[in-house]
């Protein structure tokens, strides 16, 4: 090649610069190839084959942050407007009450709303000559169901004993919980790490070997938290209009079960 053609090519300072970037991105490159291979030295490309597998199970008890309360407004008339409007004013009046308790807005929130006609039936017939009677509509059931977050655990008892004044239907709860369900999991999850941990500890030294890298880790966590309680917690609430409940918070226990694989030596 011509050395006045690769002065002329060469000479020009965008060429140089681009040059340059192309050396600097070449360099770079084999660097990080360099160093992938030089960590890649002595690791085997087969799965491990000397392992151990062990189990550990958790448990995490921790006091509930929230409860939630269910309740359901119904009312039967001969229109739909009409037993819309009732149960409208009905709900409202039991929104209204949660919220100058201090449920925030986002903690209240409507579960189901239906419209549901209401037959009548005809009689049985006995007789040899049975007509055809269909069932006669009467009228339409309108209801909401809502449900309350209460966060300020103290005023459970009342919140239940206000509902149960404003004769809402269905009032169930309070279910207490972790606002974070989270939160108990990853406890529980910790806990039973720890002891898989320690169960591996064990049967290296029982064994003579010594524990490797991780190879494997699996994990299912136990269903719903239960709750500790003594009484007073759960199930439909039958309210009283002359005092307010006492309602037991308690605890719920959460649980986890893994399995580690560890490589051995």
């Amino acid at each position: 090649m011509d050395n006045d053609f690769l002065h002329e090519v060469f000479g020009s300072r965008g060429v140089r610069i681009a040059f340059v970037s192309v050396l600097i991105v070449l360099a770079l490159y084999l660097l990080a190839q360099t160093v992938h291979i030089t960590s890649s030295l002595g690791r085997s490309s087969n799965p491990a084959t000397d392992t151990i597998t062990v189990q550990g199970q958790g448990q995490a008890t921790l006091p509930p942050d929230v409860a939630r309360i269910s309740f359901t407004v119904e009312n039967t008339a001969a229109t739909v407007a009409d037993a819309q409007a009732a149960t409208t004013k009905q709900a409202n009046a039991a929104i209204d009450f949660v919220k100058e308790q201090s449920a925030a807005d986002k903690d209240v929130r409507t579960l189901a709303y239906t419209i549901s006609p209401q037959y009548a039936y005809p009689p049985p017939c006995f007789s040899d000559f049975c007509p055809v009677r269909n069932p006669k509509v009467i009228g339409y059931q309108v209801s909401e169901t809502i449900e309350v977050t209460v966060r300020d655990l103290a005023k459970v008892g009342e919140f239940l004993a206000g509902l149960g004044q404003l004769e809402v239907q269905n009032l169930s709860g309070p279910a207490f919980a972790l606002d974070d369900s989270t939160a108990g999991y990853d406890a529980a999850r910790a806990d039973a790490i720890s002891k898989a941990k320690e169960q591996a500890d064990l049967l290296a030294k029982q064994l003579g070997v010594r524990l490797g890298k991780i190879v494997n880790f699996s994990e299912s966590s136990g269903g719903y938290p239960y709750p500790i309680y003594g009484f007073g917690m759960g199930g439909d609430a039958a309210v009283s209009k002359a005092e307010t409940p006492d309602v037991p918070v308690g605890e719920n226990t959460y649980s986890s079960s893994v399995s580690i694989t560890y490589e051995i030596r």
